[in-house]
Order: structure tokens, then sequence, then C-alpha cells
């Protein structure tokens, strides 16, 4: 059977003007692969992997490219276009995927990318949708204190950042440890602060002291290399205007320049640091 939104291995049935017809061996049904996707001269009852979606006109067409996503799987695609009716996604194929406004935990822009879920709506259309909690697994192989990667999908100010760890595994930053500056959309680094009894995960964005002041340290570093050596923000300097420079508290910042100082790095002046000659070099 011909399985829309999945990738297949169909056989040509004939050759026609305008491409091939593919026939599953097990039914009479058939779906166009448009010319030039394959060799001219390959042979009727030749075997071909293809990927089924609808084209403009919501007839069913396969092609030998490779979507990003497929029937009932997640991935993190790219916002295309955003029309009254919702939005339109990359997913690897001239034809987009696309997201209702009902299927959106949050406004969406163009251009940023969100995780979703591809499933087929009423109508028989591939569409995608935002609301994977469900579908998150919960037997991730984490432990407390392990550092793990993932997008946050929703967000809710009581409960928190619901963040799919590795776009797969169920998590959450709690509203009390959330920084306050996260997005859904958002690919974040997280510490792992409690596996609970259903196997989903607390995390905390911020690191213990001693791995955030590294963290801390390599971004006053890079912002240094930035402005060719130096940089104009001391510790007299206003938690403000640090914050909106380097994204960090002044607590921060003096603790990754004293970790800076420490490590022969940098020299400090009154109005500014300066990067230390050898590491110029």
């Amino acid at each position: 059977m011909i399985q829309l939104g999945e990738i297949q291995t169909l056989e040509i049935s004939k050759k026609v003007t305008f491409g091939f017809y593919l026939r599953d061996t097990d039914d009479d049904a058939e779906v166009l692969l448009p010319g030039g996707e394959i060799s001219d001269d390959t042979p009727v009852g030749n075997q071909v992997r293809v990927f089924v979606y609808k084209d403009s006109e919501d007839r069913l067409i396969s092609t030998t490219r490779m979507p990003k996503i497929t029937l009932g799987e997640l991935a993190v695609l790219e916002v295309k276009d955003v029309s009254k009716y919702g939005a339109f996604l990359d997913m690897g194929l001239p034809k987009e995927l696309f997201l209702p406004f009902k299927e959106q935990t949050g406004r969406v822009e163009k251009g940023r990318s969100y995780l979703v879920r591809m499933y087929v709506d009423k109508s028989g259309r591939l569409c995608g949708s935002m609301k994977v909690y469900p579908h998150l697994e919960t037997d991730s192989p984490y432990e407390r204190d392990d550092r793990v990667e993932g997008t946050i999908y929703d967000i809710n100010p009581k409960i928190g950042c619901f963040v799919a760890v590795d776009d797969r595994f169920s998590g959450l930053i709690p509203a009390k440890d959330n920084p306050g500056n996260l997005k859904i959309g958002d690919h974040v680094k997280a510490r792992v602060t409690w596996v609970r009894e259903d196997g989903r995960l607390n995390l905390m964005v911020k690191e213990k002291a001693y791995i955030q002041m590294d963290e801390d340290a390599d971004r006053i570093f890079e912002e240094i290399m930035k402005n060719s050596g130096t940089l104009d923000l001391t510790d007299k300097s206003s938690p403000e205007e640090i914050k909106s420079r380097l994204n960090m508290s002044k607590a921060a910042f003096k603790r990754g320049v004293g970790r800076l100082l420490k490590a022969g790095k940098i020299e400090l002046f009154d109005k500014e640091i300066v990067l230390k000659q050898e590491e110029q070099k």
C-alpha cells in the first residue's frame, strides 16, 4: 500500500512522457514520479526508494529527494513564510509543510526554526504541529548532573519552559529556574537537576557556579577578541550596561574577569580590559 508521508520502496510499473508511474507490489495503486527524478532509461520493474506526499493540487506524488521529516516523526524546521492561515516550513522539498495556527504553541517568526511533528489532517493533507508533548519519550539515558541539549517547544509562565531533549525526550525548565529570556524555538544547553519518577527530566539552564564561571570567562574573552583585543567594561561599569552587552550579571562578569586574570590572559585597567600581548599572537 502506498503510504502518504513515508519513505518507501516502490516498483516502476510504466514509463510516460512526463515521468514514471510507481506501484506497490501488494496492490494496484500507482503514484507518479515526475521526470528528472531518475534516469529516463531506467527499466520498468526496477525498484525506487521515494517519499510520497501531495502536490499543490492535492494529488499524490513521489520524489527521490529525502525530506527532513516523515509522518509521525519530530524535526526542527525553519519557517519560510507566515500567512493569515498559518506558517509554511522548509521540509527539504519544493513543497513546504503547512503549520496551522491551531497547531502552534506560540507565535512563530519567519527565519526561525521550531520543533514540529508531521501528521495527516482531516482533509488528508500533511501538516506540522508544535504540540509534541504527548509524543516525547520518557526513557532517556540521562541522569542527574548530565549536560544535555534540546529545543524549547512551549512555555507556560506558571509551569516553565518545555524542552525536547535531543528533540526526543521530555524535559522541563521549571518556572523558578527560567532565566527569563528564553523563547519557543530556542536551542538550549542545560543540566539535568532531577529525573522524575515518570522519567521526565527537570533541567536548569545555568550551570553549577564553577562551571558557569568558565562559560562566563569564555564569553568575555570572545567579546574581547571581537573588539580587537579590548573591552570597555570594568568592575566599575553599571549592571545594566554589562547585562545589555554580555547578557550576564555584574557578579558573573566579575567572576569571569577574575578567572581570565588568574589565567594570565588579560590586563585590567581603569576604563578597559586589554588582551595580553602574548594572547594576541
